[in-house]
Parts: structure tokens; C-alpha cells; sequence
């Protein structure tokens, strides 16, 4: 099955490596990554989410990144409402999305030792999932 997969480019190091461990975790369940799209932020995911949740040839999408803990509540007002539309839009299309998404509220230190299990959580729930 093809997937896409939709990359914050805000944290693009971090979230460069976590394309990589999804791109070893997708081999383990027969799945192809045919798109890579990359987004200023989290707030660009669920449009470019859903141009790619719309065509046929994808059967499902992950959604890679990192929403820092920030001075103000803009961070986590900003994840939750992204959080709701990545779920309204697998509902939409009715196609498995999984949310690689470290954050909101996320700490510096926090991030590394998420990266990994983030990526390959994302991928293992489009597998969990494509075939309910």
C-alpha cells in the first residue's frame, strides 16, 4: 500500500530522522512511501494531509513533527486544534493516519528520546489499521 507522509519543517533535522526510521518501519509492513510533503509547521499538516488523504492511490498518511512548549498557551491551543483536524480527517477519508507528532508542550529535552519511538509508532498504526 502506498502512504504519504507530512513533515513539519520547523524542527527539519529532528524530523529528517524521523523520516528515515519511518521510512525502515514502513519496509517491515509492506508499505511504500510514495510522498514526502513538507509544511512550515504544524499548522500547515491537515491541508497538505488532506490533498494527500483525497487520492486514490494513497490508502494512508503519517504526520511527522515537534510542537515545543512555548512562553504562552499558543503552542498547545495550536497542537489541539491540529490534533482534532488530522482525526476529523481520517474520519473524512476513512484511511489510517498515524500522528508522529512529539508535543504539544514539548521540552527540549524531551524531544530526542521520542524520536524514534514517534516515527515508527506513526508508521505500525497505518499497518494496525489498513486492515481492520
Amino acid at each position: 500500500m502506498k502512504i504519504g507522509i507530512v513533515c513539519g519543517s520547523f524542527h527539519r533535522a529532528e524530523v529528517e530522522r524521523m523520516l528515515e526510521w519511518s521510512n525502515d518501519e514502513s519496509s517491515k509492513f509492506e508499505l511504500t512511501i510514495s510522498d514526502v510533503v513538507w509544511v512550515p509547521g504544524a499548522m500547515e499538516v491537515p491541508l497538505a494531509l488532506d490533498r494527500l488523504l483525497c487520492r486514490d492511490d494513497i490508502g494512508g498518511a503519517a504526520c511527522l513533527g515537534i510542537i515545543e512548549k512555548g512562553q504562552t498557551k499558543h503552542g498547545l491551543a495550536m497542537g489541539q486544534a491540529v490534533i482534532k483536524s488530522i482525526i476529523d480527517l481520517q474520519l473524512t477519508w476513512n484511511k489510517p493516519v498515524g500522528l508522529g507528532i512529539i508535543g504539544p508542550g514539548a521540552k527540549p529535552e524531551h524531544i530526542e528520546p521520542r524520536l524514534e519511538p514517534h516515527a515508527r509508532a506513526a508508521i505500525a498504526a497505518i499497518a494496525a489499521m489498513s486492515n481492520p
